[in-house]
This record gives C-alpha cells, sequence and structure tokens, in this order.
C-alpha cells in the first residue's frame, strides 16, 4: 500500500473557503491562479502551517519563493509577509531541527524582511485575514496554509489503521497485523517522538518514501522465494537528504538520520541548491517519461 494522502481540510474553520494550499495539483493550480488575480490587487500575505502539520518543507519554499516573486514584481517594499508555524523554533522542519539551522533560517527571515508566529495554532481563516490561537489578527490578501495529512478514507475500514488512517507497520515495512501486507511512504504510520506546545507532524517526504519502497521491495522478493524477509530500516533511521529552493536561493539539508538522536546533520545555503533543484525536475521528468525507473 503506497496510498499517499489527503488533505485535513476540516483543520481549521475557514481554511477551504478563504485559504489556498499546494499540496496537490487541483490545489496548486488554484493557488496559481489566485497569484494572478493578488498581483492585480495585491496585499499582505501570510504562509502557514497549521497544528498538527508536517510538510515545513514546501511551506519554507513556498515563503522564500513568495518573497523571490515580490521582488520580481517590484512590490516587496510595500507588502507584509509573515510566516505562521506550529514549530516550537525555525528550522525544525518536523523533524526536530539540525545544528545551527535556527539560526540560519532567522538570517533568511531578516534578511527578507518576514516576520515568523512561531508555535502557533490557527483559529480560523478570514476571507481577509488569518486569526491566530491566542487572538493575533493577520490582514491578509492572499493565504496560502499548509494543513495536516491524512491517510485515504477507505483504509479506515481495514483494521490496519491508526485513528488518522495511517497504517501501523514494522521496520521491516510489513503490517503489524499481516505478513505479507506492506505499506510504505505518507501510508505508513510514524509515531512523532516528541511532544511540543502546538502540535507538530512528521515529514514521510520523497527520500525516505523511496527508501522505504526499496526495503519493502527487498523483503517482497524474498518472500517469493520462499526466504524469511528481515532487511529492516526503521524511518527514522533513514537519512534525511533534501534541497530546499528559495527563488534564486536555497539550501542543501543533509543528515545521518531522518530523527535524533544524530551523529551529524548540516545545512549547506547557496544558490546551487537552486540549481539542483532545477536540475533535477529535469532529470526525473525524463527518468519518468521514458520509463528509466531502475535509475536512482
Amino acid at each position: 500500500m503506497a496510498t499517499g494522502y489527503r488533505n485535513n481540510d476540516d483543520v481549521v474553520p475557514g481554511y477551504r473557503e478563504n485559504a489556498v494550499t499546494i499540496t496537490t495539483l487541483t490545489d496548486a493550480e488554484h493557488a496559481g491562479t489566485a497569484w494572478q488575480r493578488y498581483l492585480e490587487d495585491p496585499g499582505d500575505i501570510v504562509i502557514a502551517t497549521t497544528q498538527g502539520a508536517g510538510c515545513f518543507g514546501a511551506a519554507y519554499e513556498f515563503l522564500f519563493n513568495t518573497s523571490y516573486q515580490l521582488r520580481k514584481a517590484g512590490l516587496h517594499k510595500d507588502v507584509r509577509l509573515s510566516y505562521v508555524t506550529s514549530e516550537p523554533f525555525l528550522g525544525h522542519f518536523g523533524i526536530g531541527g539540525l545544528p545551527h539551522g535556527e539560526q540560519l533560517l532567522k538570517m533568511f527571515l531578516k534578511k527578507e524582511g518576514i516576520t515568523a508566529h512561531l508555535d502557533a495554532g490557527i483559529d480560523h481563516v478570514a476571507s481577509d485575514a488569518i486569526v491566530l490561537a491566542d487572538g493575533t489578527e493577520l490582514p491578509s490578501a492572499y493565504s496560502m496554509v499548509v494543513p495536516p495529512f491524512l491517510g485515504q478514507e477507505f483504509l479506515l475500514a481495514s483494521g490496519l489503521t491508526d485513528d488518522k488512517g495511517y497504517v501501523r507497520v514494522r521496520d521491516t515495512y510489513q503490517t503489524e497485523k499481516y505478513d505479507d501486507v506492506y505499506a510504505v511512504g505518507i501510508a505508513a504510520a510514524v509515531d512523532v517522538p516528541w511532544q511540543t506546545p502546538t502540535p507538530v507532524g512528521i515529514p514521510k517526504t520523497g527520500f525516505p518514501t523511496e527508501q522505504m519502497a526499496h526495503t519493502a521491495a527487498k523483503n517482497i522478493a524474498a518472500q517469493v522465494r520462499g526466504e524469511v524477509p528481515e532487511h529492516e530500516q526503521a524511518f527514522g533511521d533513514i537519512k534525511a537528504i533534501c534541497v530546499m529552493d528559495a527563488g534564486n536561493n536555497g539550501v542543501v539539508i543533509l543528515a545521518d538520520k531522518m530523527l535524533p538522536p544524530r551523529k551529524h546533520g548540516v545545512l549547506i545555503p547557496g544558490p546551487q541548491a537552486h540549481l539542483m533543484k532545477l536540475g533535477f525536475e529535469k532529470y526525473f521528468m525524463w527518468k519518468m517519461r521514458h520509463g528509466y525507473v531502475q535509475l536512482p
């Protein structure tokens, strides 16, 4: 089972009616159309992740790309750009943070003139503002909100999932209930190893999903051969490899493990990250169009 996710559209009142998001193709297209309308009548902007969200990398990318687009449109000095996040500190990313990550993100936000609201829950999204749980009202002519994800609804009746619809798995990615049923990617349940004042999810992004799938595939092949599936790789032990785009800049994020405790982790800023992101897009699309799925 590699069924992906669905948005929790009911996370806060007004989210569906008054905000855009980028977490599905249809949503991203709608966000792009709304941006074109925004440019005709600009105002303040809020980029937000709700309580329980886990896809912080995409929110940071959209935040810094928005700042870049405002500069290109000649609006940067006239628009107040705010970032609302459930993270307890900048650069938490839903993985507990990395060395010097908070300082680096603070530097990025200061350079771009972005105001951050940390450890913040959202009460509701109005047509012209985002209202935080503490009553703070942030006027907004364009609100992009990343919600929490849920497992697919049809899996809830299977008896394999937790209350969010994620499938409980072992480190072999076999389900806890059946040896010959596997789940990988966002469909697989991952325990959050910390508690924060405002709930923070875990990002089950592309690279760890691929690593989970490789582990499951090895074990499925072993079962087909009549062998015991012995390949294991806990989600938290998968390496963190990510490139965060930021307009004409970016950050390469590397760590020996997705979740702490870790031996090392590093964030490398610079325009090379933006070029890497563009290069990967072209490579990945070429690979998939031509069916070269065996390539890394």
